[in-house]
């Protein structure tokens, strides 16, 4: 058996593969990640290497929630990734619903 290579938090690729990984227990019937940080070079947040990301993610474990409750279910997931190496999510949380 041979190990897998480490994921890289600071390679944009792997950030994507590590938010994925970590948002897989939601079940999510749609997830679409968008990195933004080239939008934001120059930010005082961008420094550093730390990026922007655009979330959209439909889970049926998001159905009677709350947008706040939806927001936390997904900040819970990435909260030790947060302030580096991601700086900001935008993120849209929806049951399927909703959407």
């Amino acid at each position: 058996m041979t190990d897998s290579p480490a994921l890289d938090p600071l390679d944009p690729l792997d950030r994507l593969e590590i938010i994925r990984a970590r948002l897989a227990p939601l079940a999510p019937l749609q997830l679409d990640i968008e990195d933004e940080s080239h939008l934001h070079a120059g930010h005082a947040g961008a420094r550093g290497g730390a990026a922007h990301y655009r979330v959209l993610i439909v889970s049926e474990q998001f159905v009677g929630l709350r947008p706040v409750a939806r927001h936390r279910l997904v900040y819970d997931r990435l909260q030790d990734l947060m302030p580096f190496p991601i700086h900001a999510l935008a993120l849209d949380a929806q049951a399927p619903s909703s959407k």
